[in-house]
């Protein structure tokens, strides 16, 4: 693996850990698609960094099961802005 590969991974790795951020949002932060964040902690970094790799799929977790709820909030507040 790249060096620059493999630093971009344990960065993300330790983004998300940090932030409790979502792929997207990651995926933004570091200028690289949704798929490579994808990528990058479901496959490369368990082999890099097994503990950190457990961490980021808590966080992962955590963001698909509060997924419905936050779409719902942005749904709700769309609404509202179109009718003020």
């Amino acid at each position: 693996m790249k060096e620059y590969i493999w630093k971009r991974v344990l960065d993300v790795g330790r983004h998300i850990v940090d932030t409790k951020g979502t792929v997207r949002d990651t995926a933004r932060g570091f200028g690289v698609s949704k798929s490579t964040v994808h990528k990058d902690v479901t496959e490369r970094l368990p082999k890099i960094n097994p503990q950190l790799a457990g961490e980021v799929q808590n966080v992962l977790q955590y963001n698909k099961a509060e997924r419905h709820i936050r779409g719902g909030e942005a749904t709700r507040k769309k609404f509202e802005e179109r009718s003020s």
